[in-house]
């Protein structure tokens, strides 16, 4: 199995005001984006062509929102520090280019 071109663990992914998890995993792999709750269950996926990732208006940086299958999605990023030793989260603007890049948006 290919490894991930993205993945992102910790997130709060949320619809509306309804928080789904709050400690989810995002994943972009074999051209998919996929939403995984604190089970490693799916939530929700979808090729990446068809995913529109962006930015809300006001927020911090965390904060992403993402558009599959016509139900958006807020993800949090970053709530978490990270132990000594490992890399930083992933922030919500490496998802964003992660998608754009995955999807041959340029990035």
């Amino acid at each position: 199995m290919a490894e991930p071109e993205f993945t992102a663990k910790g997130v709060r992914i949320g619809k509306r005001l309804r928080s789904l998890t709050r400690a989810g995993q995002v994943r972009i792999n074999d051209g998919r984006l996929e939403l995984l709750n604190s089970y490693g269950s799916e939530i929700d996926s979808a090729p990446v062509q068809a995913v529109r990732a962006s930015r809300p208006w006001f927020g911090p940086d965390g904060k992403a929102l993402a558009d599959l299958n016509g139900t958006r999605y807020q993800l949090t990023m970053g709530e978490h520090e990270s132990p000594p030793g490992e890399p930083g989260p992933p922030t919500a603007r490496r998802f964003i280019e992660a998608v754009r890049r995955a999807a041959g948006r340029g990035g």
